[in-house]
């Protein structure tokens, strides 16, 4: 029974008609299942059964594909689950450390790195490298998920060259490159750090205070050096990322960050002329003993509970005694914290100071024999006491003095600018515990000439009183453990991949020789042969066809009167012979009812059975690369010509080489893009 709605309209005849969405939708999935399906089998050369998987191609493409998800995801886990902080750090069962995470030289390629690059080469290496750093520094952030980050400097390659309203690059070839593009760099950089610093989550750990990131630490590549520094190009620099000069409470230590490529203009030639550059960082030098106590009780205060500063007094002070008040102060006499200084450039140490057995470039040099101590003078281990356009491998020696004075009671110093791992001890310089402990940071760039990237992970645990008196009992146990974390060697996971290119080239090459000389055959000419009509046995003869011809019981003599369809079967040259089915095989009875067509009696004629309409025999006219055969479906004028020789070998080797590519190629950008 049909209702109807309160209009009069049946219930149910009418209905919403698609949206434009499920409309798209439906058109590409029919796109995709009867164009882009059968176009893919087509390449592929038919479905994938287990019994054509031993084809070389197919062998190919798996290892192909077991060794890429090798070089893309296990490594990148293998490399970086390493790195774990419970696997190396050694702290109480009942600590809960900061832990920090220092990345140095991260330094985006741009036209700066490869000025003679083409392209697309160029290109390539910009996609390469950004992809290696997001990639790793989104699964450090997954795995080892740090309270605090910090950049060493260095974040691009061209900073300084890039030019501002009212400053220009020193040299020509960089001077069409103004802010608009350093703004491009800016978001570039953003989109690989910012964007996936909350990967692993954005709450604090249990204990913790919670998640910092900080990048404003400039680098010789971000401003230049000394005098070479432009001040625009530094305060566009500011203006981003924040001041170079900056004292950080965190994990109970206090971080002195130093703008030490700004400093560095002091201790070069006339410093008066260029006190802009360096006057900031030296007024931050001379104030920050006082900046660091402040910061410290403000700390504390807090831990207790407290508000970070003191309020103040509410009390009237007359107008004479105005100038004299001073504002209100804390108090609370407290013990200062371990300092860390953060410095782009490293601490001036005496030439020939070796780095360490981590150092990966060049690692130390083997002592004399008899000596199983490392040697104290290692030109080869040591980073170089020199410097150049716009660098300087260590600072100025009468400013690093300067510098362990000024801040005092270093108990550690992090740097970046080598690219290469350095551990040393400066001993020369007052400090806390007898010496600065310095750790030149490895750049996390796979374009820095390292072969091994890293980061280094600080493990900070210092539980202190209300007053900042250590609690552990051991006054001189360390408060701070370090560990080197190697990422993936992607430039040898590049080389494995063309070296296994080179095999496979030549797997494919030789296949497709083997085939060309007629040693094996191939799917795509088994194809090419194959009939569509019912064929016999390729072997028999056309005796053997005729007598079995002859020996229906339902022969008729009509093939005595088409003798070019009786020889077809002994004059077919395709590998494969016509199956002839006698005409009388396929009779229907003249019975009332049957669609048969009679035969007028005594007629030396009969009537063609189907498989004979349109068949005129073979042609065994020979082209130039091979034999025309007639029939061929898809061909112009029914013709398609048989590949031999050179030919043939070339068809191979290109179809082979397709089919392996478009799976490798495909299968390779989704490792990458979803890695």
């Amino acid at each position: 029974m049909t209702t109807y709605d309160d209009y009069g309209m049946p219930v149910g005849a009418y209905s919403e008609p698609e949206s434009l969405t499920h409309q798209a939708l439906r058109v590409a999935r029919a796109f995709v299942l009867y164009r882009v399906r059968p176009r893919w089998r087509q390449v592929m050369g038919g479905s994938w059964s287990w019994r054509r998987m031993s084809s070389v191609s197919r062998v190919l493409v798996l290892l192909w594909v077991v060794m890429m998800y090798w070089g893309e995801r296990t490594v990148f886990k293998n490399s970086i689950a390493e790195c774990k902080w419970e696997n190396w750090e050694r702290w109480s069962d009942d600590a809960n450390p900061h832990r920090l995470l220092l990345i140095a030289d991260p330094q985006l390629i741009d036209p700066h790195t490869y000025p003679g690059r083409p392209w697309p080469l160029d290109t390539i290496t910009v996609k390469l490298t950004d992809n290696y750093l997001r990639r790793t520094y989104s699964r450090i952030q997954k795995v080892l998920y740090p309270d605090t980050e910090i950049f060493l400097g260095d974040l691009f390659d061209g900073g300084r060259e890039w030019s501002t309203r009212t400053s220009k690059s020193p040299e020509e070839r960089y001077r069409k490159y103004g802010t608009s593009f350093w703004l491009k760099e800016y978001a570039r950089f953003g989109n690989i750090f910012f964007a996936h610093w909350r990967d692993g989550g954005d709450l604090p750990r249990p204990g913790q205070p919670g998640r910092k990131i900080i990048s404003s630490l400039p680098g010789n590549h971000d401003l230049g050096f000394g005098r070479g520094i432009q001040d625009q190009v530094r305060k566009r620099f500011n203006a981003y990322f924040g001041d170079g000069n900056r004292v950080d409470i965190i994990g109970n230590h206090t971080l002195v960050s130093l703008d030490s490529v700004s400093l560095s203009a002091y201790g070069q030639e006339n410093p008066d002329q260029v006190q802009a550059l360096w006057k900031p960082a030296m007024e931050f030098l001379d104030g920050v003993k006082t900046q660091k106590q402040r910061l410290v009780q403000e700390e504390l205060r807090v831990q207790r509970g407290l508000k970070r500063t003191s309020p103040f007094m509410h009390e009237e002070i007359k107008a004479d005694h105005l100038a004299k008040a001073a504002l209100p102060k804390l108090s609370d006499t407290v013990t200062e914290f371990p300092t860390i200084l953060l410095s782009h450039v490293p601490l001036y140490r005496a030439g020939g100071t070796p780095c360490g057995p981590l150092r990966e470039h060049w690692p130390p040099t083997r002592p004399p024999k008899g000596q199983t101590s490392p040697l104290e003078h290692d030109d080869r281990n040591a980073i170089s006491v020199s410097g150049g356009y716009q660098y300087q491998n260590v600072l100025d020696p009468r400013i690093t003095k300067d510098i362990a004075e000024k801040v005092g009671n270093i108990a550690y110093a992090f740097s970046g600018d080598d690219h290469d791992y350095c551990e040393v001890v400066h001993r020369a310089y007052a400090s806390a515990g007898g010496g600065i402990r310095e750790i030149t940071v490895k750049s996390t760039s796979m374009a820095m000439g390292i072969r091994r990237p890293g980061v280094v992970l600080v493990s900070l645990w210092n539980p202190v009183d209300e007053h900042g008196n250590p609690l552990v009992k051991d006054r001189s146990a360390p408060s701070l453990q370090t560990h080197l974390c190697l990422l993936p060697d992607e430039l040898g996971i590049l080389i494995q991949y063309g070296v296994f290119v080179v095999i496979s080239l030549a797997v494919l090459g030789l296949r497709a020789f083997l085939i060309a000389s007629g040693r094996i055959s191939s799917n795509t000419s088994a194809n090419e042969s194959q009939s569509l009509l019912p064929t016999i046995k390729p072997n028999a003869s056309s005796a053997e066809t005729e007598k079995a011809d002859l020996a229906s019981p339902h022969h008729s003599n009509s093939s005595h009167h088409n003798p070019s369809f009786s020889n077809s079967s002994s004059t077919s040259d395709r590998g494969a012979l016509l199956s002839v089915r006698n005409q009388n095989s396929r009779a229907r009875s003249t019975s009332p009812g049957s669609y048969a067509l009679p035969t007028a009696a005594g007629s030396q004629y009969s009537y063609p059975s189907v498989q004979q309409a349109g068949y005129y025999g073979p042609d065994d006219v020979s082209g130039k690369n091979g034999v025309k055969v007639w029939g061929a479906s898809g061909d112009k004028g029914g013709k398609k010509v048989r590949k031999k020789g050179v030919a043939l070998f070339i068809r191979e080797f290109r179809n082979s080489v397709l089919k392996v590519a478009a799976v490798v190629v495909g299968w390779y950008l989704w490792l990458v893009w979803t890695g």
